[in-house]
Order: C-alpha cells, then sequence, then structure tokens
C-alpha cells in the first residue's frame, strides 16, 4: 500500500540555524518519486557542515562549480561524487549566501526500498539520487522532505564520521542520530546505547 503524500518541510524550516534543522531532520521522511512510485525512507542520521570555517565542510574551498548550491537558498539539495563511485545527499539550510548544510547519512526503509540505505552512498544508490539534483528545490517533487508526525525518542549527537583531515573540527559532535534506530551508518557505542 502506498503511503498517501504528507506536508512537505516549507523553506521556513531550512531557513534557521543548521544545528537547529540537523536534529529536527530526524524523523522526517525522505520521499523519491521514481517511475510512478513513492521510495520513503524516515532519516535517522545526519551531519551538519557549517561555512568556510569549518575545515570538514565543502565551502572552505568557496563558491566553486561543484559547491554553489550550498550558497544558495535553503531547502535545495547539494550533491557530489566521492571517491568517484558514491553519491552523497545534502540538505542545504540557513539564509541564501551563508554556505551550509546538513548531509543524509541514514534512512530507515519505509516504502519501495529493497536495497541497504544505512551509509550516505547507499541510500542514494537505493533512491536513484545524484548530481543531477544537485540545487533541486526540495518543495518539489521528485524528491522532498516530508512531515508525517513524527519524533524521535531520543536524540544523541557524536562527532562526525571519516574527517580525520579536518583537525579540531572533527572533534565537533554535530553527528545527530536517532539512538533508538536499527539503520545508522555507524553503530553507535555502548555508552551512548545504554543512556
Amino acid at each position: 500500500m502506498t503511503a498517501s503524500p504528507r506536508p512537505v518541510l516549507p523553506r521556513a524550516f531550512y531557513d534557521r540555524p543548521t544545528l537547529e534543522v540537523a536534529p529536527d531532520l530526524l524523523g522526517k521522511y525522505l520521499v523519491r518519486e521514481l517511475n510512478g512510485h513513492r521510495r520513503i525512507g524516515r532519516i535517522v542520521e545526519v551531519e551538519a557542515y557549517i561555512g568556510a570555517e569549518d575545515l570538514a565542510c565543502h565551502a572552505r574551498f568557496g563558491k566553486t562549480a561543484r559547491t554553489w548550491p550550498m550558497f544558495g537558498p535553503p531547502g535545495h539539495a547539494y550533491v557530489y561524487l566521492i571517491y568517484g563511485t558514491a553519491h552523497m545527499l545534502n540538505i542545504v539550510t540557513e539564509p541564501e549566501g551563508c554556505p551550509a548544510a546538513v548531509l543524509v547519512r541514514a534512512i530507515e526503509p519505509i516504502e519501495q526500498i529493497d536495497r541497504p540505505v544505512n551509509g550516505p552512498g547507499k541510500l542514494c544508490a537505493a533512491l536513484a539520487i545524484d548530481r543531477r539534483f544537485s540545487g533541486h528545490d526540495l518543495l518539489l517533487p521528485p524528491l522532498t522532505i516530508e512531515d508525517w508526525g513524527d519524533h524521535p525518542r531520543r536524540i544523541v549527537t557524536t562527532p562526525r564520521i571519516n574527517i580525520d583531515y579536518a583537525g579540531p573540527w572533527r572533534e565537533k559532535p554535530w553527528r545527530f542520530v536517532d539512538a533508538d534506530s536499527h539503520f545508522l551508518s555507524v553503530r553507535l557505542p555502548r555508552r551512548y546505547r545504554e543512556r
């Protein structure tokens, strides 16, 4: 049975500080319309990247042919290719001209998803999201984020993953996860799971 469309997140949701938007994305539903079907996943893990000072953020390179969506209006997608094989979906936040985004690291499969989605590259492959979506307005199909009124019971923050090159920025607790989800890209350490 196909879930009926629910309210799409408005522009104002994204036009806020990134560290507010990131945890608020947990429990929202990523919807990809493809071939007459809605592929739906519940967002369970995200990471925040904020401004040119953040050495893990692509904005540190300035506005380029790749990074321009990060400098644009909030509520748009920024998609890039990493290692030449995996696409990464980021959600642009904050006012236009303030480069920041939230990487969607993992989703829980809800409907029409039959491939692993516990990782940013995996979820893009499962939802057929590639660089053609970079700059896409997330208020419009075929890629949107819906609010079903779902809120995680427990949100945990940890340092971001795989950014050893970022010096002191690698310790920022800017990864946000639904601590009760079994679909995270990297399992939470026991000290977080037992809280």
